[in-house]
């Protein structure tokens, strides 16, 4: 018996190592995003400070460790194996929710998940426990700690609010202050808010957090506590005459050293405030098994676990090790290097591509907002106004295109807000042993500087706060998917028992196989859309990119039509399903291109702007092919998928003689496109014209066999149908191959 705990022990830390590393990818945004998204240094000297800071903080995370423990549930009323039961159960849950979210790039939250799961888990032991026993129902609370949870989930909830609403007050504050062209300020201010920013870090991660190391002594911890003003006026005054002096000596941006400091602290503080979301569970599950091994008994089912209800403090080297486990994936896990597009594209300074669509919620929200802005306007001095509007002129700021050409998404004074004001909300909280979620912190305050420095323009407000709802509606999602799977999970293991436990256990490594292959799979979709916005775009290379379009587009008009013509004759309803699944592919190609248009024309050379509206005409016709044969594959795979009748002979020879003919017509396009040989273009023009005419005699005969009642209404429906997309396919290749044309010799190829 006491080897099957064991295994489960062992179980325990395996899925602990897997969820630090999976955790790291989901969280590393958090503390990266604002020193790589302001370019404030190089990749590798923002993750070996990053990875300094997580190395630092693993250590100040033994206080926290309670939380797992005791946290949400009263561990006195539950037996050995239970509890057991319950932390396989949590952990299982947790590298499965992960494991999922990050691979198909979902935001989510390692604090939430794991205070859901707990509490999951914990109600279903404890109702599997009711119902073994007399006991009702309503005992339920004598073993869920809803007082403690209530406040845990109340802490995280409020500081959405909070993060938001004080990361926007600092920001609007810093930009008045320094506005965009603010290296012009910076001799004159730069000196105090340098010192103000990492003197308060200071305070909130050493004084604040000290108590809470696992090697700070308790003599150590009062010094600090009865010298804080002291220290904080030391502090002060110490990195103000520094900070000046790197400022007018040497020339040193103090705000990359705030962004650089506060990049550190805010790794430190995920380290210290998130650690036991990844190892806390398997800890408290590795020291019940301790206290349990040392009794005499060794009755599992007898055995209460008051002893978690003990204040402990975690042995620096199991914190050290999480710690170094963590810095090897962040320099190492291919999940933790990518960034979340989500966060930089709702908090980006510039316009572009949104990817969320507007909402009832959000017009509502930014018509009042602007309503409101009026009436501000009417009531308070205009003068106050034009003071602001020249503070926030972006138009004014000499780095603004160096912020372009750089690729950076905002500038240097956002990015050290986000980060020290990020810091010390989740130092603070840390502090106070609430699990604040870092990625709710880093998130919102990151949302917050964003509204307020004007990124949210009426371009892009609905959007955006569409997004930051959506993202705020997977949070939830996220915590009844945790509890509701924890739940399961626990009542599926207490009910059967060790069998139930080792097929969980396979379940969640059989998952994280399965998951690790999409997430590949993902990446490398991923990493070729990525590729467009990074390529540096000349005349040739988007010469070459418009032939590979069109070519890839015509050659399944080529291949793809004859085939359905022939598959809706013979009513094979999976061949018209495979095309139809090709023409989607197709579709969300040239969907694809349409969106890149923008980043394209952008990176041209001015001498070419001129003729690069036949690019834009190009990738137009593209998209109307798709579209086409979209409507040609829907009404004719409905049709034989409710077993209408198709083509009777007649209809059968005509369209089939159609396809062969509009497949030789590609060839010779495809051909032109390939050799540049456009003397061509006239005999190809020719040649569509008699096929136009040729659909228009089939038109013809249809009728006819409408008069004479060979066919019903179904089939002439889906033919003209048929006959009037195929048509509309035919102009718009034509339409193509003028476009490219023109676009080759105009360009002087």
């Amino acid at each position: 018996m006491e080897s099957i705990y064991l295994f489960f022990v062992i179980a325990l830390f395996i899925l602990a190592i897997s969820d630090l590393v999976v955790g790291v990818g989901n969280d590393a945004v958090n503390f990266l995003n604002s020193a790589i998204g302001a370019k404030v240094a190089p990749y590798k000297l923002i993750l070996a400070i990053a990875g300094a800071g997580v190395l630092v903080g693993a250590t100040f995370s033994s206080g926290m460790m309670e939380v797992a423990r005791s946290g949400v549930f009263f561990p006195d009323q539950f037996y050995f194996n239970e509890i057991m039961i319950l932390f396989l159960a949590v952990m299982i849950t947790d590298i499965i929710l992960l494991d999922t979210f990050n691979t198909f790039g979902l935001p989510t939250s390692t604090t939430v998940s794991i205070i859901f799961e707990l509490l999951g888990a914990a109600v279903a032991v404890s109702l599997f426990k009711i119902y073994m026993s007399s006991e009702s129902i309503q005992d339920l609370g004598n073993y869920i700690n809803s007082a403690r949870a209530l406040t845990i989930i109340s802490g995280i909830l409020l500081s959405v609010v909070i993060a938001f609403t004080v990361g926007a007050i600092v920001q609007f504050l810093s930009r008045i202050l320094f506005t965009f062209n603010f290296e012009r300020n910076l001799p004159y201010f730069g000196a105090l808010w340098g010192s103000l920013a990492i003197t308060s870090i200071v305070y909130f991660i050493l004084v604040k957090g000290a108590s809470g190391s696992s090697f700070m002594t308790e003599q150590n911890v009062n010094w600090i506590n009865e010298n804080t003003v002291l220290l904080l006026s030391s502090c002060f005054i110490g990195f103000a005459i520094i900070s000046q002096i790197l400022i007018s000596f040497f020339k040193v941006n103090i705000l990359r050293v705030i962004v650089l400091f506060g990049t550190f602290s805010i790794a430190m503080a995920f380290a210290g405030n998130d650690l036991v979301n990844f190892i806390g569970v398997p800890l408290a599950g590795y020291e019940s098994y301790l206290f349990f091994i040392n009794e005499t008994t060794l009755d599992p089912t007898a055995y209460t676990m008051e002893s978690l209800l003990e204040p402990v403090r975690t042995p620096t080297y199991f914190l050290l090790g999480a710690g170094i486990i963590m810095i090897l994936a962040l320099f190492f896990s291919k999940k933790a290097r990518s960034v979340t597009q989500t966060e930089v594209d709702l908090a980006r300074q510039s316009e572009g591509y949104e990817r969320f669509s507007s909402s009832v919620f959000a017009r509502t929200l930014v018509r009042k907002a602007i309503g409101f802005g009026s009436f501000l306007r009417k009531i308070l001095p205009e003068r106050l106004f034009r003071f602001l509007d020249k503070r926030f002129d972006e138009s004014l700021s000499k780095r603004r295109k160096k912020i372009k050409k750089d690729s950076a998404h905002f500038d240097q004074v956002r990015a050290s807000v986000n980060m020290f004001v990020a810091s010390i909300l989740i130092a603070f909280a840390t502090s106070l042993k609430l699990p604040l979620s870092t990625t709710y912190v880093t998130f919102m305050v990151a949302m917050g500087s964003s509204f307020s420095d004007g990124a949210w323009g009426r371009e892009s407000a609905v959007y955006r706060i569409t997004g930051v709802l959506t993202v705020i509606g997977g949070w939830f999602f996220t915590a009844f998917t945790a509890f509701s799977v924890a739940f399961l999970f626990a009542l599926f293991i207490s009910w059967g028992g060790i069998t139930a436990a080792v097929i969980a256990i396979l379940i969640a490594f059989g998952f994280v196989i399965r998951t690790t292959f999409i997430h590949k799979r993902r990446s490398e979709t991923k990493k070729k859309e990525e590729s467009k916005f990074t390529r540096e775009w000349d005349e040739e290379s988007v010469m070459k990119e418009c032939k590979l379009n069109i070519q890839k587009t015509l050659e399944l008009v080529r291949d793809v039509h004859p085939g359905i013509i022939i598959a809706f004759t013979k009513e094979e309803r999976k061949k018209l399903n495979k095309a139809n699944k090709k023409i989607q592919e197709l579709n969300s190609y040239t969907k694809g291109l349409k969106k890149d248009v923008y980043i394209t024309l952008k990176k041209l050379e001015e001498d070419y702007v001129d003729t690069g509206h036949h690019y834009v005409q190009v990738l137009d016709y593209l998209r109307e092919i798709a579209h086409c044969l979209n409507f040609i594959i829907e009404p004719l795979y409905e049709h034989v998928e409710n077993n209408h009748s198709t083509t009777i002979p007649e209809q059968t020879k005509e369209l089939s003689e159609l396809s062969q003919r509009m497949k030789e017509l590609y060839n010779k396009i495809l051909s032109i496109i390939e050799t540049n040989d456009f003397e061509s273009v006239p005999s190809v023009i020719s040649a569509n014209n008699d096929l136009i005419d040729k659909i228009e005699r089939i038109k013809v005969m249809q009728i006819k066999l409408i008069k004479s009642e060979k066919i019903g209404t179904r089939n002439s429906m889906v033919i003209f149908n048929l006959l009037t997309e195929t048509k509309n396919v035919l102009l718009h290749s034509v339409n193509v191959l003028k476009s490219h044309r023109d676009f080759y010799l105009r360009n002087g190829f």
